[in-house]
């Protein structure tokens, strides 16, 4: 059984979902339990599973699996991309947008005095709202299109300071734990967080993978509510194929 993901195999990961190559991103998510990463990967698998590329469907298996004992914001909606990948359910009824959710996280727990933004609507990419103040860019004539642009809310950071909270619970190290519990108490907070927590690199990347999998799946809920959903397009080269299968 994997205990967790290594650098090296978080890259391989990321890369195969860079490169959009489905067989790739099957084998890479062999190295780890595919628990830590449902959010990141999740949307490759069910494109993976839609081609019918070897493995794939039993890879969604695993990832269903995890998310229904998970249960993070967004896990359902990405469950539901996975159902229906598969053939066992209706295809959602969500316009396919090609957003990057890390980015859109980022919009959204944003200060909402300084932050938010928007996402077009024809290219998926997330601008934030300082860029706006820059000065008009070569669109700036279509900026109140409502057509092409989703305007993304900045929410704060009370959701990021629930994750801390929910990570602090499951640290077996009861010292750490509760040096933890201390670091998050009153302003700055998220600063003291980050500094303890620092000392322990084993628990540093598993907070961080924690995280941004929340992130992430919030970013997918959001997306939900407003009628969307990420897209992405993976490809397989000729003749390859594997069957991959890998912890939960």
């Amino acid at each position: 059984m994997v205990e967790g993901w290594g650098e090296d195999g978080l890259r391989a990961v990321r890369g195969a979902l860079h490169a959009q190559d489905g067989v790739a991103l099957l084998a890479a998510l062999r190295r780890g339990p595919v628990r830590e990463v449902l959010q990141l990967a999740g949307d490759g698998v069910a494109g993976a599973a839609a081609q019918g590329l070897p493995g794939a469907a039993e890879m969604a298996a695993l990832f269903l699996g995890a998310l229904r004992e998970r249960g993070f914001r967004g896990d359902e909606e990405l469950a539901d991309r996975l159902r229906a990948a598969t053939g066992d359910a209706a295809i959602p009824l969500l316009r396919p947008l090609a957003v990057d959710l890390e980015m859109l996280a980022m919009l959204l727990e944003g200060d909402p005095a300084e932050s938010g933004g928007r996402i077009d609507l024809s290219t998926g990419e997330c601008r934030p709202a300082f860029t706006d103040e820059l000065g008009p860019g070569p669109e700036a004539e279509e900026d109140d299109d409502l057509e092409r642009w989703l305007y993304v809310p900045a929410m704060g950071s009370g959701a990021g300071y629930r994750d801390m909270e929910l990570f602090i619970e499951d640290v077996e190290d009861a010292a750490l734990a509760d040096r933890l519990r201390i670091a998050i108490g009153g302003r700055g907070a998220f600063r003291r967080f980050k500094v303890v927590l620092a000392g322990d690199e084993r628990s540093w990347s598993r907070y961080h993978r924690f995280r941004d999998e929340r992130q992430r799946g919030r970013a997918r809920a959001w997306l939900a509510e407003e009628g969307y959903c990420p897209h992405s397009t993976f490809f397989v080269e000729p003749g390859s194929g594997s069957s991959p299968s890998g912890p939960v």
